[in-house]
């Protein structure tokens, strides 16, 4: 197999390499930007180089049908840069296909041109309190009055939450049958009365995750997404996206590189770490390109984050090793590694994904209860 850039994906990477140079200059840089980066002007720039919903498949509002390598590649070097794509990332890597495969034409008509414009920022309200990564437990309510939902509960860890146009909310509409029924997808605008978000702010001073309360919020009947009560599967294949991207492996890539030029290449161990590390990147880009391109047996994402996330912790720990004492200043670098111990929570725990590549890719039996 060639595992070659063609010229014109390399071209296209330099062009990506040189635009979030530029932002990063202008915005400054963000550690993993894609959820901690937000800057809605650089996304209508992202917008103006038609590079948001770029990979979306034909759609009359959708974005420019480009391959979807060509996505990972701009990304790619957007979030080694760390450039503030947050604004808009969730929506062009989620919602915006979700609704291409799910949603109706008068859906697809009033949300998809905003996100491509970058002009719209859209969060998921898919985690609860007392939940975990048990996404058939939530609670969260939507009840059909009329033509209306009335919508009670709470999300928590709700990235962008507090300054997001949209929640793509993963509720219950149903209460009989089994955990995993009765689950469905209603798109809320944030501005909706009965809204209360409140920000939470991490050990790193990032503010991203939110608190989000629905009391008797309502919006039309017919903001629900696909089929009602059995929008578990859409919501897996979500996850598919979120899990399997090009963001779970080159988050921290920027402090690797600053700690890749501190370290002491002179000692023989240092070299076999960096040689392990630079190895991981490929591996972990393989496993991408895999996802990208559709190559992956279903649910694989979740051993693709797995690998990705966990190679990151590694990079914080080298970071951390070749920074020594000038690691614990509070500073840009400090920052990053205080961050390192979400990889592996956020979308899914590794024990989770772990499960879910034994049950459902190798078809390993549940252990007995």
């Amino acid at each position: 197999m060639d595992f070659s850039w063609t010229p014109e994906q390399q071209a296209l990477r330099e062009k990506a390499a040189s635009v979030a140079a530029d932002a990063v200059a202008r915005y400054g840089r963000a550690n993993d930007s894609w959820i901690n980066g937000y800057s809605k002007e650089f996304s209508k720039e992202l917008a103006a180089h038609r590079w948001i919903g770029m990979a979306w498949p034909d759609n009359p509002y959708s974005g420019a049908q480009q391959p979807p390598l060509d996505r990972l590649i701009v990304g790619e070097e957007l979030i080694k840069a760390g450039a503030p794509i947050g604004a808009s990332w969730f929506a062009d890597r989620q919602m915006g296909p979700a609704m291409l495969t799910y949603g109706t034409p008068d859906q697809q008509a009033a949300f998809l041109p905003g996100i491509v414009a970058g002009e719209t920022t859209w969060c998921i309200g898919m985690s609860e309190p007392d939940s975990g990564s048990d996404l058939a437990s939530l609670k969260t309510s939507a009840v059909l009055e009329g033509d209306h939902w009335r919508i009670n509960g709470q999300k928590i860890w709700t990235s962008f939450g507090a300054v997001a146009d949209y929640c793509y909310l993963i509720c219950r509409t149903r209460q009989e049958g089994p955990p995993h029924a009765g689950i469905s997808e209603i798109i809320v605008p944030m501005d909706t009365p009965g809204i209360e978000v409140r920000e939470i702010k991490d050990m790193t001073t990032n503010r991203h995750f939110c608190e989000v309360f629905f009391t008797d919020v309502q919006v039309p009947a017919e903001n629900l997404v696909g089929v009602e009560g059995a929008a578990f599967k859409q919501t897996m294949r979500q996850l598919e996206h979120e899990r399997g991207g090009i963001d779970r492996l080159v988050s921290n890539w920027a402090l690797y590189r600053m700690a890749a030029e501190r370290a002491d290449t002179a000692d023989p161990r240092v070299r076999d770490e960096m040689a392990r590390i630079e190895a991981e990147y490929r591996i972990g880009r393989i496993l991408v390109v895999r996802e990208v391109l559709k190559q992956a047996p279903a649910g694989f994402s979740a051993a693709t984050k797995c690998f990705c996330t966990e190679h990151e912790q590694r990079v914080a720990d080298f970071v951390a090793r070749s920074f020594g004492a000038d690691a614990m200043l509070w500073d840009d670098v400090t920052r990053g590694l205080a961050y390192a111990p979400g990889y592996t929570i956020m979308g899914g725990t590794s024990n989770v994904m772990r499960n879910i590549l034994g049950e459902r890719v190798l078809g390993l039996p549940r252990e007995p209860r």
